[in-house]
């Protein structure tokens, strides 16, 4: 079987073309895949697959094998996938857990729209909003020394999110006028990544209800930058768009 590995800003992917639906789906085959020592090394795994209606469907699989939640980079990197093999033009619409998704194609850059966000919980101490995967937001004035695999592992596993399946936890420093710097500890991956879709976009609308950043947010991650704009409306938030580079890193065979 033919794959391919995919990264958008270090988040990587291992892709297969399972327009045919032959691809064994068990948790251990895709495990043993994205692991990092013996197998190809990913943080998830995904099948194009064809979908009625849509150009495709997007299937997204954790690292430890289980079936995902929306992963923003990995829809990125798909849809430059799906372009690559020549199933979409500039632009794409498809399917995915969350819902359906737009896309626009450039040489440099995939933009990517999310789906809309009508609540953000707001205390004290965090943000807590779903943006296709649930995403918890605290904010740090030292992010570089801040041991997120131990905070976020904290944080993912306690209450009140692991009644609800858990969450991802990012933290996030303001280093400019909208600019910002985010880590994130992703659940499924159980461990701090190079990026996160889903977790720079719920950022950025945090960013956007506790500051008023503007409506064009550019966010620093561990694997490069990513840019979120966005309308608010009186309801939350629409025209949500994941905008940076999505590319083939190399193809295989298992």
């Amino acid at each position: 079987m033919k794959f391919y590995k995919y990264q958008g800003t270090g988040n990587d992917f291992v892709v297969i073309d399972d327009r045919e639906e032959t691809f064994p789906v068990t948790q251990k085959i895709i495990a043993d895949l994205c692991h990092r020592r013996f197998g190809v090394g990913a943080d998830g795994l995904m099948l194009l697959q064809n979908a009625e209606g849509y150009d495709f469907r997007m299937v997204y699989f954790n690292s430890d094998g289980t079936e995902g939640s929306m992963c923003g980079n990995g829809g990125r990197c798909l849809v430059r996938f799906a372009h690559d093999l020549g199933i979409i033009g500039e632009s794409t619409l498809f399917i995915a857990t969350d819902g359906e998704h737009e896309a626009r194609v450039t040489p440099e850059v995939i933009s990517l729209k999310m789906i809309d966000v009508s609540q953000i919980e707001k205390t004290e101490k965090y943000d807590f909003m779903n943006t296709g995967s649930p995403h918890y937001v605290e904010y740090t004035d030292d992010l570089k020394n801040l041991d997120v695999y131990s905070r976020g592992k904290s944080i993912r596993y306690n209450e009140p999110f692991v009644s609800q399946g858990g969450t991802n936890v990012n933290f996030v420093e303001v280093v400019g006028d909208n600019q910002l710097e985010v880590r994130t500890y992703e659940r499924g991956v159980e461990d701090e990544t190079y990026a996160c879709g889903t977790g720079v976009t719920a950022c950025a609308l945090s960013a956007n209800a506790r500051f008023g950043f503007e409506r064009a947010i550019d966010i620093k991650v561990m694997g490069g930058n990513l840019r979120i704009e966005f309308n608010r409306t009186e309801n939350g938030y629409d025209n949500i768009f994941l905008i940076g580079p999505a590319v083939q890193v190399f193809e295989g065979n298992i």
